[in-house]
C-alpha cells in the first residue's frame, strides 16, 4: 500500500514520545513492502534536535508550522495514497487536519485516525460536547490506538466510532538491546520522562520519595522540564536523555522505573514505549501499578509492580544485581517471542484487510 502519515515527528523524539513508536511501526510497515510518507511540522524546535537522519524506510516531508499553506500542500501531496492516517498530538493544524483527510476520502483509499494519547482525547470530547473532533469520529473508517484496552474502545464506540483497535507499543528489536554501562547512567534506580503536569504528582510519590527513603543510594532522572525541580542530593539529573542513549541508560542502572501518567494508569492496558525499550535492553523494571500489566510482562518474574513509593523502596533494598538480571533477561524474552513491531504491523494488516474488504491495494 501507499500510505500517508500526519503526525509529530518521525525524526525527532524532542518533546514528542511518540517518536519510537512511529518508527516501530512505520520500519516494520515498510518490511512488509509499504510504501510510507510521512508529513510532519517543523514545530517545537524538533528539527534542531533531530536524533536521526531521514531513514531509508520511509520518506519524510516537513512543512512550515506557522504557514497553512504547508500543510495543505502535504494534504494535496498525500491524496493519492491507499491509507491515508491522522495521528493524534501533530502539534499544530490538528483541527484542521483531522477534518481535511476526511476529504481526501475515496471508494479506493482507507482514512484512519491513530490516537497516541486516547485516554487524554477521550477526556477532553466527553467533557466538551462542542470538541469539533467529536463529530468526526464516525466519518473515519477506524480509530486505532497505542493503549487504552477495552475501557478506550468502548470509549470509542460509544462516541460512534466505526470500529476501534489497540495497536500496543512493542519492541524493536535493531534498536533496543542490551550494551555496555556507561557511567553517566550509574545508580540503584532510574526514570526518564518529560516533566508534565498529570505524571508529576507520580514522579514525586513513587521516584522522588523512593530517592529520599534510600539517601545511601544514587537515582537518575532523565527528561525535560526537571531543571528546577527540588530534588534529593542523592538524585543525578542526566537532563533530556536523546533515544541513541535510551539502551545505555537501561542497561546502567540496576532498575528502571516506569511512572505512567494519570489517564493512562486509570485506563489500563497502555503500556509506554519506555517498558519495551527497557525490556528489549534486558533491563529490570519496575513499573507502577495498572491494569493489565500482566498481558504484557508477568509479574514478579519478568516485571516489579509498585502501587506505591514505599513499594519501590522494598523492591530496591532487595533487588540484588542478580536478581535485577534474572528478570532483565526474562523481560526481553517475553518481548521478543510476543511483543515486536513486526508483529504489531501483521495485526495492522488484518485490521486492513477487514477495511478494503478484499480490495487489492497492497503494493
Amino acid at each position: 500500500m501507499k500510505i500517508a502519515f500526519f503526525g509529530s515527528s518521525l525524526v525527532s523524539a524532542y518533546w514528542n514520545g511518540a517518536a519510537t513508536y512511529y518508527r516501530g511501526i512505520i520500519r516494520g510497515l515498510h518490511e512488509r513492502g509499504h510504501l510510507i510518507t510521512f508529513y510532519e511540522p517543523d514545530a517545537y524546535d524538533r528539527q534542531q534536535h533531530r536524533d536521526m537522519d531521514d531513514p531509508a524506510w520511509a520518506r519524510v516531508v516537513v512543512y512550515a508550522a506557522e504557514d497553512e499553506q504547508g500543510v495543505r500542500a502535504a494534504l494535496k501531496q498525500a491524496a493519492d495514497a491507499d491509507l491515508i492516517v491522522k495521528t493524534s498530538g501533530v502539534g499544530v493544524f490538528d483541527d484542521l487536519l483531522e477534518a481535511a483527510v476526511l476529504d481526501l476520502k475515496r471508494p479506493q483509499n482507507i482514512v484512519l485516525f491513530w490516537d497516541v494519547d486516547a485516554p487524554a482525547t477521550l477526556d477532553r470530547v466527553q467533557h466538551n460536547a462542542n470538541d469539533p473532533f467529536r463529530a468526526l469520529i464516525p466519518r473515519y473508517d477506524s480509530i486505532l490506538t497505542y493503549g487504552g484496552g477495552p475501557a478506550v474502545v468502548a470509549a470509542y464506540r460509544t462516541l460512534g466510532a466505526r470500529g476501534c483497535y489497540p495497536i500496543y507499543n512493542a519492541v524493536d528489536p535493531l534498536t533496543h538491546y542490551p550494551t555496555k554501562p556507561d557511567t553517566r547512567f550509574q545508580g540503584l534506580c532510574g526514570f526518564t520522562g518529560h516533566r508534565l503536569p498529570d505524571r508529576e504528582a507520580r514522579v514525586d510519590e513513587f521516584f522522588f520519595r523512593s530517592a529520599a527513603a534510600l539517601p545511601d543510594h544514587q537515582f537518575v532522572l532523565g527528561g525535560n522540564g526537571w531543571e528546577e525541580k527540588v530534588k534529593p542530593e542523592n538524585v543525578a539529573y542526566a537532563g533530556y536523555v536523546s533515544p541513541r542513549d535510551h539502551n545505555a541508560f537501561n542497561s546502567t542502572v540496576r532498575a528502571v522505573l516506569n511512572i505512567n501518567r494519570d489517564s493512562m494508569a486509570r485506563y489500563g492496558f497502555s503500556p509506554p514505549t519506555r517498558v519495551f525499550e527497557a525490556a528489549g535492553a534486558a533491563a529490570c523494571l519496575i513499573t507502577d501499578a495498572w491494569e493489565g500489566i500482566e498481558e504484557f510482562l508477568q509479574p514478579g518474574r519478568e516485571i516489579l509492580v509498585a502501587t506505591n513509593g514505599e513499594e519501590v523502596v522494598a523492591h530496591l533494598r532487595g533487588l540484588s544485581h542478580e536478581r535485577a538480571r534474572q528478570i532483565g533477561a526474562a523481560a526481553r524474552q517475553r518481548v521478543l517471542a510476543q511483543h515486536t513491531y513486526q508483529q504489531r504491523v501483521m495485526q495492522l494488516e488484518k485490521i486492513l484487510d477487514g477495511e478494503i474488504a478484499g480490495r487489492a491495494l497492497y503494493v
